[in-house]
């Protein structure tokens, strides 16, 4: 059997923040991230679950360097993400990138969709003067969007809507690994299954490589090759995504399970 490719693989990694506080603003450091340790495989999803301040959305921005971290390695088909150069980093953000939690904080309000998938383009130099307009074209057709959507802007279009062209502005740069940040927990539930067939389409033509953070496990179930829970900055329990859901392990894994709704039909 020809064994998995790792693409990203992280070692005892921390992120603290200053922190400050009492009467007489003593200072201290709150820690995020505590010695984490994961690894990726390329062409799968990995599921970080975990609730609200958990440390999951620290631990995809740090992986990505939007923050840099205290302490720990993290490498990128084996390459040491934190060691890089401006130059480096460059290159790795167009391998690398990030779909938001909230997709309209994350647009441009004054440019219009076109624009902002053109400005991309331009900075990282992927296509000629005369190619930019067929390439937008593509990308949103490829997130489900049409050709006429380039004229409008962020805020003529759903949240879901948004979140597409959030997708498309992700994969302009033709990426190999995205952190999906929360990217459906501001949606209805009706929407939120069409974004997720639409990264799982995504992933199955493209090759991609996802790192999928959510704070509901029934989200991730189905999207997730392996999932990873975490809690107080700590990874508790990791597998493969039908044995953490069928069996979990941790006392707080088993709580995530609780507080999924199930659906009764025989209720109403």
């Amino acid at each position: 059997m020809r064994e998995r490719e790792r693409l990203i693989e992280v070692r005892g990694l921390v992120k603290e923040f200053p922190l400050r506080g009492g009467p007489f603003g003593k200072k201290g450091t709150i820690r995020a991230v505590d010695r984490v340790d994961l690894e990726i495989y390329r062409g799968e999803t990995l599921g970080l679950v975990g609730e609200s301040g958990s440390g999951k959305t620290t631990l995809g921005r740090t992986l990505l360097r939007l923050i840099e971290p205290t302490e720990g390695i993290a490498r990128f088909a084996g390459r040491d993400i934190f060691s890089m150069n401006r130059n480096e980093l460059k290159g790795f953000r167009r391998r690398a990138q990030i779909i938001f939690q909230d997709p309209y904080g994350s647009l441009n309000p004054r440019m219009t969709v076109g624009e902002a998938l053109r400005e991309v383009l331009g900075v990282h130099r992927l296509v000629r003067a005369g190619e930019a307009e067929a390439r937008i074209i593509e990308l949103l057709e490829m997130v489900g969007l049409s050709p006429d959507h380039r004229r409008r802007y962020p805020h003529e279009f759903s949240g879901g809507q948004r979140q597409r062209i959030g997708i498309a502005r992700a994969l302009a740069v033709e990426p190999e690994f995205i952190v999906c940040d929360e990217p459906v927990s501001a949606l209805d539930v009706s929407v939120q299954a069409q974004i997720l067939n639409l990264l799982a389409e995504l992933q199955d033509r493209l090759g991609l490589t996802y790192l999928f953070i959510a704070h509901d496990l029934s989200v991730v179930e189905h999207l997730s090759d392996r999932i990873a829970v975490m809690y107080r900055g700590e990874i508790v329990e990791s597998g493969p995504a039908s044995e953490v859901i069928g069996a979990p392990t941790h006392p707080y894994t088993q709580t995530l399970l609780e507080a999924v709704p199930i659906p009764d039909p025989g209720v109403g």
